[in-house]
């Protein structure tokens, strides 16, 4: 019976222990004997988704090892399958064993596998937040890490919110309906935002603490002054601050500042207050400054150049701008003359208690030539369009200013991105020479119009289209029709608006930006027609209705046809937004339609123009001339109730009246964009003339009894028109703009009895026109109702100045949007005997305006006119005015 109990307890003590006590009823093996086996076989098991080769590897064990077990080599290898958090048991049992040789089995547990995460106490957009920056992807394994890590960043993304305080609880469970699976529910607890009191600087005897607290960006305390910020306490940004107040010392001269040590304290569960200590240290100020290396410029050069003199204070950040930032800076002399690979070092040779000397250590280098320019990016546009804006060419000299002037031009093409365009400088210091890629990114500049409007009675609708990118050379290339020829920077637009049987009209413009491809001359034809049946809308023919007076704001607009890019820039196209006398009332068809008759009211316009611009090399390039030479020709029938010209018995108001005239525009052009201009300016003065016939036929115009048919058959007129604006960056990034403007227009005559019944100045509103029946400018002056501000068919005098700020919204190749306020002033007259400049209509507002390359310009303003208008009671207060196409 001893024997028998001694029996079972040797088997006992057989059991295999810790995954190396192999159980075999036919095998033992002991810890207290370790023996050596060689691996016969090799086996994994338990494992789904991993590859069973990839884990033999890394458990270390290969069939024909030799192992010791028990054994650290059966240790370390469940030590290594552990450690890669993998799986949730690991076991390493033997099968079978013979003689010296082993069968081992690897049984493994795979972690579970996320099958579904809930979230609670966040919104849908926080959801897809954690979900964009924290991976937990369904079907990937959960481990105690992943959860941990998971459970940080949740808390860390709001915590950048100012959620200071927010709790992550993960619970993970088993999911009921898949084998070996969990899901996660993340629970998150914001509690309040934490922000911050109040700041409370410790030590700031010179600077102050509103000076600090405008250093500080994003860190902001509960005022007043502060209501349009964020006060939430972001510790990343916290630290970001702390460098800028020490910028702000240092630019106040206080170059040794530190902050000796900052707090937090805690006043409520949302609410912290923040101490500051600063040392300040001494205040510095330039003393002498000598300039070292320097053969080109001499001293006394880059000393007024630098624009820092002795005794300013001390200040790295201005000195860093005026060796090497600003447009202006030293850097940019030598740059301009080619000198690439020049290198301005500002050492400091002497600091004494309140004062520092400075040596300026110039390295001029050798001049760098250009060797290759590359155009990128153009997938539409052809390479020759680009090219030839360029004013850095192979085989000249490196010039920084050459770089900003070619941008500038790119962006003015308007079929490139102006925000993107990007040159890439290439030096190659070992030879001298430069490669310049510029980088460019292809945007949508073609339009379509599709706009309508009622009023008077009546709808006016107009389809439009513009193809800023045209390509006339490919007309008869097929496979150039994508679905129209591109490519060549030609324009084109065709435009249409009817009101059905009472307006009708018609025109077409070609532009040609570089006429023969050598030089940027412009050439544009512009052709139109309309037409008006006034006995078709009872709104005219029952009461007489003036058809310039203002009703349901205009009707469509566009840019203006041929508004497109010429290097005279959009003031110089005919029909664009400067001197677009005739962008919206050429056009009529050439019988109004078959169902008129001899008794209706009709007028009928048909007009065409040429025109032709070119570059002046002095003063400087930025100087243009427009030449125009247009005819216009009026059809009136039974018109002598509308025209005040016809009203003098001798006729029933029908004839042919004739506009044939040639204008002159000089100006000069320096704006960087023309969607959203930062800076430069753009003047004009133009000159339009007609012959004049009464100095040349001796005809007496003072006769009575001349009919209007005679007296009126050539109009004749000299037109005087300048108009300025400026461009001004206002905030740091430059994207805070005042734009100033001023307008000035006169309307002459070579004949007191002869003067022009046509191209008077229409003054008042939003400045555009549903239709215009006739040569007329229409000015723009919100606050005001359409035209209310001229008499008659227009006035022969006005004037204008306006204020605006504009701030961007978005500026990308897809749309650009900027909001503005305004401030105007102007007026219009007849006579030079009641002209006054200083008798203003004054108004001010805001508005929107929309950039979107398949619809061009639009926007709305809200403006309010301050000054009564002599007999108008509402045309001033408050007015709503709609922009589509065109700039104020």
């Amino acid at each position: 019976m001893q024997r028998i109990k001694l029996f079972f307890i040797l088997l006992l003590i057989s059991t295999k222990i810790f995954s190396q006590e192999a159980e075999s009823t036919n095998f033992s093996i002991f810890y207290s004997s370790p023996k050596e086996y060689t691996i016969a076989g090799l086996e994994v098991q338990g494992i789904r988704y991993l590859d069973t080769q990839v884990l033999l590897q890394i458990s270390g064990l290969n069939v024909g090892d030799v192992v010791i077990i028990p054994g650290d080599e059966i240790t370390n290898s469940i030590k290594k399958l552990w450690n890669h958090g993998l799986f949730s048991d690991v076991k390493i049992t033997a099968d079978k064993v013979l003689g010296d040789s082993i069968w081992l089995r690897v049984n493994l547990q795979e972690r579970p596998r996320l099958a579904e995460v809930n979230f609670s106490g966040v919104s849908k957009s926080e959801k897809d937040d954690i979900n964009k920056k924290v991976l937990l992807l369904k079907g990937s394994q959960v481990t105690d890490n992943q959860v941990t890590s998971a459970q940080k960043a949740i808390k860390s993304i709001f915590t950048e919110k100012g959620f200071l305080n927010t709790n992550v609880n993960i619970i993970q469970r088993d999911d009921t309906t898949q084998t070996n699976s969990v899901i996660l529910d993340i629970i998150v607890d914001k509690k309040e935002k934490v922000k911050i009191s109040e700041i409370i600087y410790h030590g700031n005897d010179n600077l102050k603490p509103l000076i600090l607290d405008r250093s500080m960006k994003k860190t902001k305390a509960k005022k007043i002054m502060n209501f349009f910020s964020s006060k939430k306490f972001l510790a990343e940004k916290y630290s970001e601050d702390k460098i800028n107040l020490i910028k702000k010392y240092n630019e106040k001269g206080y170059r040794d500042a530190t902050i000796v040590k900052d707090s937090i304290t805690k006043l409520e569960d949302d609410r912290i207050r923040l101490d500051i200590w600063i040392d300040e240290g001494n205040k510095y100020f330039f003393r002498d400054i000598k300039w070292v290396g320097n053969t080109i410029y001499p001293s006394e050069y880059l000393s007024a150049r630098l624009g820092i003199k002795k005794g300013d204070v001390f200040d790295q950040k201005l000195l860093d701008k005026r060796t090497k930032e600003d447009e202006d800076a030293v850097s940019s002399d030598y740059l301009d003359r080619g000198y690439l690979f020049f290198q301005l070092i500002p050492m400091e040779t002497r600091v004494d208690a309140d004062s520092i000397d400075l040596e300026m250590r110039i390295q001029e280098g050798r001049q760098a030539t250009i060797e290759k320019i590359i155009i990128s990016g153009n997938t539409k546009t052809n390479e020759h369009v680009a090219r030839r804006e360029l004013r850095t060419l192979p085989g000249d000299l490196f010039s920084k200013s050459d770089i900003i002037r070619t941008i500038r031009e790119l962006s003015q093409l308007g079929h490139f991105d102006p925000e993107a365009i990007n040159p890439d400088v290439r030096p190659h210091p070992e030879n001298g020479t430069v490669d310049i890629n510029y980088e460019l990114v292809e945007k949508a500049n073609d339009q379509i119009e599709l706009s309508g409007g009622w009023g008077a009675n009546m709808f006016v609708g107009t389809i439009g289209l513009k193809f800023s990118n045209f390509s006339v050379r490919n007309i008869f290339n097929k496979e150039a029709w994508r679905p129209l020829p591109t490519g060549d920077g030609q324009t084109l637009s065709i435009r249409a608006q009817t009101s059905g049987a009472f307006y009708k009209s018609y025109s077409l413009t070609f532009t040609e930006p570089w006429l023969g491809g050598k030089k940027p001359n412009s050439f544009t034809l512009s052709l139109s027609h309309s037409a008006v049946n006034y006995s078709a809308n009872n709104s005219y023919s029952n009461y007489g209705y003036d058809p310039y007076s203002s009703y349901g704001g205009g009707y469509g607009g566009g840019y203006g046809y041929g508004g497109g890019y010429s290097p005279y820039g959009s003031s110089y196209s005919p029909y664009g937004y400067g001197f677009g006398n005739y962008g919206y009332d050429y056009g009529t068809n050439y019988a109004y339609d078959n169902q008129s008759t001899d008794d209706d009211q009709i007028q009928i316009t048909s007009a065409a123009a040429l025109g032709y611009g070119y570059r002046l090399s002095w003063p400087d390039d930025y100087f243009t001339m427009y030449h125009e030479l247009s005819f216009q020709h009026y059809e009136l029938q039974n018109m002598a109730g509308y025209y005040y010209f016809l009203n003098d018995g001798s006729s029933s108001g029908n004839g042919g009246f004739n506009n044939f005239s040639l204008k002159t525009a000089f100006g000069r052009n320096s704006m960087d964009n023309p969607l959203y201009t930062r800076s430069g300016s753009s003047f004009s003065l133009s000159l339009q003339l007609t012959p004049p016939y009464s100095l040349l036929n001796n005809v007496n115009y003072s006769d009575a009894t001349l009919t209007n048919q005679e007296r009126y058959k050539w109009i004749e007129y000299h037109k005087w028109m300048f108009k300025g604006d400026w461009f001004s960056p206002i905030s740091k990034n430059r994207n805070l703009v005042l734009h100033t403007k001023f307008e000035y227009g006169f309307l002459g005559y070579y004949d007191s009895y002869r003067k022009s019944p046509f191209e008077g100045f229409r003054v008042g509103g939003s400045g555009m026109s549903g239709y215009n029946l006739y040569g007329s400018d229409i000015v723009s002056l919100r606050g005001y109702k359409d035209y209310s501000l001229s008499t008659g068919y227009g006035s022969n005098i006005y004037n204008k100045l306006s204020i605006e700020m504009r701030y961007p919204v978005i500026l990308k190749p897809s749309s650009t949007i900027y909001v503005l306020g305004f401030l105007e002033a102007g007026n219009a007259w007849n006579n030079f005997s009641d002209y006054n400049p200083f008798k203003l209509h004054r108004s001010a507002g805001a508005g929107v305006r929309i950039f979107l390359p398949m619809f061009g310009l639009m926007g709305i303003d809200w403006g309010y006119g301050f000054d009564k208008v002599p007999s108008q009671s509402d045309a001033a207060g408050s007015q709503f005015h709609f922009v589509i196409g065109q700039q104020f």
